[in-house]
């Protein structure tokens, strides 16, 4: 454990070191910087979370938005790739054209 005498010459050496006038802006950098670890950390564990989710139940996996409007089209998208579903989207939404009888 460290104790109070080693704290203070550790507190000392530090001041020797940078100065008084740049323990502040020391201080707001290592701040920062453990925010944006943090930060980053949190963003991974997130990933990494999803990713097994992912593996575990790959149905959970996160649709397109090409998949979403297919299926509101009612379109099979299974096995499909989103330009496979951008071509079947475009003929659905295609007005057919007026034929005209003599």
């Amino acid at each position: 454990m460290i104790g109070t005498q080693e704290l203070v010459m550790i507190f000392g050496v530090v001041v020797l070191l940078f100065g008084a006038s740049k323990l502040p802006e020391l201080a707001r950098s290592m701040g920062s910087s453990v925010g944006e670890f943090k930060k980053a950390q949190k963003e991974s564990e997130i990933n990494l979370k999803e990713f097994e989710k992912s593996l575990t139940d790959p149905t959970a996996s996160k649709k397109t938005k090409v998949q979403e409007t297919a299926e509101k089209l009612g379109i099979d998208i299974r096995g499909k790739t989103d330009d496979q579903l951008l071509d079947e989207i475009q003929k659905s939404t295609e007005k057919p054209k007026e034929v005209s009888v003599p």
